[in-house]
């Protein structure tokens, strides 16, 4: 009971979240099919540049928990304002470390280091940032506030 108080509702809620979908079945697909990532940068980049708005890189599963708290974190309230007032979000599906691997590579984007794993574009493409350490691949321990001060010091 003692650490249910030092819980913020953020990380209780995002907890409770992850109970009821694993309870209810598996975790929703955030990532799309691999083969879509190609597209989807693409697409990404031509808004970006046509809203001046800078894109972020986001490697991952639908397998991993971590990846599924982080993308909760995106459109959580304190969050989903500046994500969508400066980002653009590209999902990119690495498979089991299997798929995308060259274009995380393009981006410095380790995927030994775990995800997921971010890399900021600007709305040219090119890179501006990448996370190198596995920042948040333990994002499940982590609070909605890292998410805050990331995208804070990476918008436009």
């Amino acid at each position: 009971m003692r650490m249910l108080k030092t819980l913020t509702p953020a990380t209780l809620g995002m907890l409770a979240f992850l109970a009821a979908s694993i309870g209810n079945a598996a975790l929703p697909d955030i990532y799309p099919a691999p083969a879509q990532a190609s597209a989807d940068l693409s697409a990404a980049l031509r808004t970006a540049a046509a809203t001046h708005r800078r894109v972020i890189l986001d490697f991952g599963g639908n397998w991993c928990p971590d990846c599924h708290v982080l993308d909760g974190y995106f459109h959580d309230a304190a969050n989903r304002p500046l994500l969508d007032a400066g980002y653009v979000l590209v999902h990119v599906n690495i498979g089991r470390l299997d798929s995308n691997v060259e274009l995380a590579e393009r981006y410095g984007v380790p995927l030994r280091k775990g995800v997921p794993a971010l890399a900021v574009l600007d709305s040219d493409g090119r890179l501006l940032y990448s996370q190198k350490s596995g920042e948040f691949e333990a994002m499940r321990g982590m609070h909605s506030d890292a998410v805050t001060r990331f995208l804070t010091a990476w918008k436009p």
